[in-house]
């Protein structure tokens, strides 16, 4: 797989990172061989492979999940109270990115 370097481009752009063309013709080449690899990797039969951990288990005593408890939310006002800035009913931070 061929990665441009105007893809390289518009991904930074949307990460807001400002790459030189010396970062610009690196990274071009790193994410060509990484992509290359993840295609060699597709190609791979794993059909008969087992799973090698799971996230849930079907047995009571090793369930990683308690069990759902309602319980009730806090209203707006409690979730406000500890904010350094809020107003009209939300939380209020600095500006963090500029475009």
């Amino acid at each position: 797989m061929k990665i441009t370097q105007d893809e390289v481009r518009y991904v930074a752009d949307l990460a807001n990172l400002r790459l030189t063309d010396e970062e610009i013709v690196r990274m071009t080449h790193d994410l060509d061989e990484i992509l290359t690899h993840m295609e060699k990797l597709n190609e791979l039969d794993t059909s008969q492979v087992e799973p090698m951990a799971q996230v849930l288990y079907e047995a009571e005593e090793t369930a990683t999940l308690r069990q759902d408890q309602e319980k009730p939310t806090l209203s707006n006002r409690d979730a406000l109270g500890c904010a350094p800035l809020g107003g009209g009913g939300y939380f209020k931070v600095p500006l963090v990115i500029e475009r």
